[in-house]
C-alpha cells in the first residue's frame, strides 16, 4: 500500500497510543509513538511529519510547549490535539496555534480518519507552495547572477552562453508547473469542489500550455545550434508533460 503520509503520536496512554497507531497504519499511514512532549519534540528535529498527534496533558506538555515549539519550528506542520479531559481554558489557548481539530476521547475512528486525512492534505500543500517558492527564488538568483556578469563584463558575452540561459529557464519551468500541478490536485482533494478546474485546463494556464508548445517546436529546430544534452532532455520532459495533459 502507498504511504498516505507520516505522522508522529505523542501520548501517554499507551493503549491510545498502539492502538490509535494501528488504525492509522492500517489506513496507509507511517506512524511513529512517542510517550511524552521531549521525546515528540526530539522526533520533530530529527524527522519530517505530515501532522501530529498529540494529547494535552501528557508529560512535557502542560502549557502547549509542543505545539507552541511546532509553531516556531515546523512551519506548515499539522496538529491535532485530543484529550480525556476537556476544558475551556486547553481549548482557548489552542486558538491561533496550528491545531486542526480538538478531540475528546474516546475518539469516533471515522472523525479521526477524516481530521487525519484533511490535516496531511493541508500538510503536503504548504510543502509544496514553499517547495515551489524555494525554486523561484533559486531561478531568481541564477538569473541575477547572469546579470552581473553581463553588467560587469559587456564585452564578454560569451560569459553567459544562451544555452545555459535556456537550460536554467525552462528547468524551472518545468519544476513551477510540476509543483503548480500537485498543489492544485492537492487542493482540489482537500475541499472536495467540483469547481476546482485541473491545473492546465483552466482559462489561464491554456495560454501557458500553448507558449510550452512554441517552446518545444523551438528547441526542435534549433537542436542542430545548440547541441545540448541537457536541453534535448528539457525538451523531452516538457512534451511528456503536454502529453499527459493532450
Amino acid at each position: 500500500m502507498e504511504e498516505l503520509g507520516r505522522i508522529l503520536i505523542a501520548d501517554d496512554e499507551d493503549v491510545f497510543l498502539s492502538s490509535t497507531a494501528d488504525l492509522l497504519r492500517r489506513e496507509g499511514y507511517y506512524c511513529d509513538c512517542v510517550p511524552d512532549g521531549p521525546s515528540a519534540a526530539q522526533k520533530l528535529r530529527e524527522n519530517q511529519y505530515d501532522l501530529l498527534v498529540a494529547d494535552i496533558k501528557m508529560p512535557g506538555n502542560p502549557e502547549l510547549e509542543l505545539v507552541k515549539e511546532v509553531k516556531e519550528k515546523n512551519h506548515g506542520l499539522q496538529v491535532i490535539l485530543v484529550t480525556g479531559y476537556p476544558s475551556m481554558g486547553s481549548a482557548i489557548e489552542s486558538i491561533g496555534l496550528p491545531v486542526v481539530a480538538y478531540l475528546v476521547k474516546p475518539i469516533e475512528i471515522d472523525e479521526l480518519v477524516t481530521h487525519v486525512s484533511e490535516a496531511v492534505e493541508r500538510s503536503r500543500v504548504y510543502r509544496t507552495l514553499e517547495s515551489t517558492q524555494n525554486h523561484l527564488q533559486e531561478w531568481h538568483g541564477k538569473l541575477e547572477r547572469m546579470r552581473v556578469v553581463l553588467k560587469e563584463n559587456p564585452a564578454d558575452i560569451g560569459l553567459v552562453p544562451v544555452e545555459s540561459f535556456v537550460t536554467v529557464t525552462l528547468n524551472n519551468i518545468v519544476l513551477s508547473l510540476k509543483s503548480l500541478k500537485d498543489v492544485t490536485e492537492a487542493l482540489a482533494r482537500l475541499t472536495d469542489d467540483q469547481n476546482v478546474c485541473h491545473l492546465l485546463n483552466c482559462p489561464r494556464m491554456n495560454t501557458l500550455v500553448g507558449v510550452l508548445r512554441e517552446t518545444v517546436e523551438g528547441l526542435k529546430k534549433t537542436k542542430s545550434s545548440f547541441k545540448s544534452k541537457e536541453l534535448g532532455e528539457l525538451r523531452q520532459r516538457l512534451e511528456a508533460i503536454l502529453e499527459e495533459q493532450a
